[in-house]
C-alpha cells in the first residue's frame, strides 16, 4: 500500500495537521507525514500545524521550522488530519480542513465515524504512526521518519504495556529500531524524565486525589490556579493520569483539568472491562477502549456525578 503517494500525487499545496493539545501519537504522526512528503515531493508547499509542540518532543524539529502553530490564510489542495477523531479535533486547522479541495484521515481511534473524503482508519492499530507506517513502503522510512513513527508507537501503546499492543505492534517497532534510532533513549526522555514542575503538578495532584464506588474509580483535578502556582504548561500534564490508574484496585482513573469557567477536559483510563470510550462519545469526546477523553461543562461535582453513573452502569452489566 502506498496511499500517502496516491493521496498527495495532485496536490501542489498541503497541509498537515494534528488534534488538540497534542500527544506523542499526534506529534509523531505529524512528524512522519512532513518528513515522507517532502522526501517523495521536495517541489511541493507541505506545512505542518501543530496547536503546540511540546517541549519533550522539541528534539524532532531541531531547527524549529517543521511544525507551526499558525494555520495560513490560504485554501489548501490537501489536509490530512492525523489522530483526530473528529473534525473539531483539529482546533484551528478546522476551518482549513473545510475549505480544503481534498482531505484524508489517518487515524485509529475506535469513535471515528470517517469524517474526511478519504480515510485511512484501523481501530485495531495500537496508535496512528502503526498505520501510517502500513501506508509508507518500508525502503523509504528514513531515520527521521522512523524515529517519529516510533515515538508516536510508544506512546500510544504505552511502552508496549497497553492491550492494544499486537504482534504486528512489536514487528514494527522492530523494524523501526533496525533504522538505526536511538530507541533506548526515547523511553527516558519521552516518559519517564521530568521537569521539576512537572514532579510538582504530579505530587500535588495525586494528594489531591479522591477515591470513589468503593475504591473502584479514583478522581483527580488540576485547577487553573495550581497551573499558575506551578508555572505549569498543558503538557506538563501529560502522564498524571496514568498514574492514578495503576492504584492498585482502582478499574477506572478520572483526571479533569480546568480549561474554562466551568469547562474541564477530562481524561480517562481503565483497567480490565469498563470502555471508557462509550462513556467519552456519550459526552461528544472520543478514544479507545481504555483511554479516551472528552470536554464537559458545569460544575466538578456534576462533572465526576454524570461520569461515575455511566461508569456503575457498566460495572452492573458485567457483574451480571
Amino acid at each position: 500500500m502506498n496511499e500517502l503517494k496516491e493521496i498527495a500525487k495532485e496536490a501542489e499545496s498541503i497541509l498537515v495537521a494534528g488534534h488538540k493539545r497534542p500527544d506523542g501519537d499526534c506529534v509523531g504522526a505529524c512528524f512522519a507525514v512532513y518528513y515522507y512528503l517532502k522526501k517523495i515531493y521536495p517541489e511541493k508547499c507541505i506545512d505542518a500545524y501543530l496547536e503546540t509542540l511540546p517541549e519533550v518532543y522539541s528534539f524532532l524539529d531541531e531547527d524549529g521550522t517543521v511544525v507551526s502553530g499558525k494555520v495560513k490564510d490560504i485554501r489548501y489542495d490537501l489536509v490530512i488530519a492525523l489522530d483526530s477523531s473528529t473534525a473539531d479535533c483539529l482546533g484551528d486547522a478546522q476551518d482549513a480542513f473545510y475549505q480544503a479541495k481534498k482531505t484524508f484521515c489517518v487515524d485509529h481511534h475506535i469513535s471515528n465515524k470517517a469524517y474526511a473524503g478519504q480515510n485511512l482508519i484501523n481501530p485495531k492499530a495500537s496508535a496512528t504512526c502503526e498505520v501510517l507506517f502500513e501506508a509508507i513502503p518500508e525502503e523509504d522510512i528514513d531515520f527521521k521518519i522512523a524515529e517519529a513513527l516510533y515515538i508516536g508507537i510508544v506512546f500510544d501503546s504505552g511502552m508496549f504495556r497497553h492491550s492494544n499492543t499486537t504482534k504486528r505492534t512489536m514487528e514494527i517497532a522492530g523494524i523501526l529500531m533496525e533504522k538505526g534510532i536511538p530507541f533506548w533513549q526515547y523511553i527516558d526522555k519521552c516518559f519517564y524524565e521530568r521537569t521539576y514542575t512537572q514532579t510538582q503538578l504530579l505530587g500535588r495532584t495525586l494528594l489531591a486525589s479522591m477515591r470513589l464506588m468503593d475504591g473502584n474509580c479514583i478522581v483527580a483535578a488540576i485547577t487553573k490556579r495550581m497551573m499558575e502556582f506551578y508555572g505549569a504548561k498543558p503538557e506538563d500534564t501529560e502522564g498524571i493520569v496514568d498514574q492514578l490508574r495503576i492504584t492498585k484496585g482502582v478499574e477506572v482513573a478520572i483526571l479533569l483539568y480546568e480549561v474554562g469557567e466551568q469547562e474541564y477536559k477530562v481524561s480517562m483510563r481503565s483497567n480490565n472491562f469498563v470502555d471508557v470510550s462509550k462513556i467519552a462519545s456519550f459526552f461528544n469526546g472520543g478514544g479507545h477502549v481504555k483511554a479516551a477523553g472528552c470536554v464537559m461543562q458545569g460544575s466538578m461535582h456534576d462533572v465526576v456525578n454524570n461520569l461515575t453513573e455511566h461508569i456503575e452502569m457498566q460495572m452492573k452489566q458485567e457483574k451480571e
